[in-house]
């Protein structure tokens, strides 16, 4: 049942992106997507009719549902007809709505998935956000992981007329003769098509954000991302300026756009905690350069006063054999920036703590628990005013529970927090 229902989504979002023809982006990486989604979207908000996936509809189902305009059905096999009934309709008459700009997420679990999906939506731009061992369970090496994410852009039979890159990825430079189409590059390392340099947290008009100065084509513009802290966020953020600098060449337009870019939830997302502290909510997802990233923004952070800076850390899963070396290089950083405090929940995060030791961090700020609720309560009792918590792990982990925990406001998880359904906190 399910094959036939992939067959018959793969064979209708294929024909109505043949009819329709918009200008087709596939974003890929193995982190940093979503957020260069939503801030591709921000800039090319006011280019037409822009349709952009909906939280992580990057796969098989998400991809085409998109295409389609319409969202899951669960096990509702009627809800299933309806959306075939209503993508025929598209093909059947002209629907002058149909977005003329679709921006697509594709994700990748599996050897095949990238190619799976662009045979579905053939691409104009192909954007790669970076490269690092993510479900590399099921890959088997970093290599094949490699591979699979440049086979966005990197395939002859893919009519992709733009290739963007993150100039600062190692993986990707490796690969960059493989990579099809006019290429531009992105990043804070000298070469890239457009650079970031200066970057720093600050405040603008009383306002939390990042400012850096982005230089290119011999120009060099300021540009303060509010509400978006650290390099990953910045990341995003080049990718959508390089997209609409390569094909728009109107970037003063696309940074005032930015003004309306927000991370998406359990993004790095600053939210007020109990007793006059602030949570860095990192809780969407996690692996080894995601953190890590995280740890810099935590680092980063400037505060006034005597305010501490915690790290609470969840499992990283699906590492595979780099599952250990990946908790200590953790460990290793958050020693590094010398952590006031080094919380972790979960057998697979007593690597980070091992890391942590192994770079000189006292044994007496590392603090290990095997469930979220009393690592939860534990940093409550902990906290003093002024404090800075960052909170992140894997999805499986569900750190948003201790984020939960820790907001001066409970009351706002739905709005603020990832995983907040019904369906969702049903799951232990």
């Amino acid at each position: 049942m399910k094959k036939l229902l992939y067959y018959i989504l793969k064979v209708l979002s294929h024909k109505v992106i043949r009819k329709y023809r918009p200008l087709t982006i596939a974003i890929t990486g193995s982190f940093g997507k979503t957020s260069a989604k939503e801030a591709i979207g921000a800039v090319l908000k006011n280019q037409g009719r822009v349709k952009k996936s909906e939280g992580n509809y990057n796969n098989e189902i998400g991809v085409p549902l998109t295409i389609l305009g319409e969202k899951t059905a669960g096990r509702s096999i009627f809800g299933w007809l309806n959306i075939f009934r209503r993508g025929l309709a598209l093909l059947s008459r002209k629907d002058n709505d149909y977005p003329n700009i679709l921006i697509l997420e594709m994700g990748a679990e599996k050897p095949g998935d990238i190619r799976y999906l662009t045979k579905i939506a053939p691409l104009d731009i192909g954007v790669i956000t970076g490269i690092g061992p993510v479900h590399l369970e099921f890959f088997g090496s970093l290599e094949k992981i490699i591979e699979e994410k440049i086979s966005l852009v990197a395939h002859p039979a893919d009519d992709t007329k733009i290739t963007i890159i993150n100039a600062d990825d190692e993986n990707l430079v490796r690969a960059k003769s493989r990579l099809k189409g006019r290429l531009f590059s992105y990043g804070f390392n000298e070469g890239a098509d457009y650079q970031a340099g200066d970057f720093k947290i600050t405040q603008k008009n009383g306002v939390w954000g990042t400012l850096f100065k982005l230089q290119t084509d011999g120009k060099t513009i300021p540009v303060f991302l509010p509400q978006s802290f650290g390099r990953q966020q910045v990341y995003a953020c080049l990718a959508a300026l390089t997209l609409a600098g390569a094909i728009y060449n109107n970037l003063l337009e696309a940074i005032n756009g930015l003004d309306d870019y927000r991370p998406p939830k359990g993004r790095t997302n600053l939210i007020a905690g109990i007793k006059n502290t602030l949570l860095i909510d990192d809780t969407y997802n996690a692996s080894p350069p995601s953190t890590l990233a995280a740890l810099d923004v935590l680092h980063e952070f400037p505060l006034a006063g005597e305010g501490r800076k915690i790290a609470v850390f969840g499992e990283m899963l699906e590492l595979g054999s780099y599952t250990e070396e990946g908790h200590q290089q953790v460990g290793k950083r958050a020693a590094e920036i010398n952590a006031d405090m080094l919380v972790t929940v979960g057998e697979k995060t007593r690597d980070i703590l091992r890391g942590a030791a192994s770079a000189g961090l006292s044994e007496d700020k590392t603090f290990y628990f095997d469930n979220n609720h009393d690592a939860g309560i534990f940093v409550q009792n902990k906290l003093k005013e002024g404090d800075l918590v960052l909170i992140k792990g894997s999805q499986g982990a569900r750190m948003e529970q201790i984020t939960k925990e820790l907001m001066a406001e409970p009351l706002k998880a739905g709005e603020l927090l990832v995983r907040q359904s019904e369906e969702w906190l049903k799951k232990v």
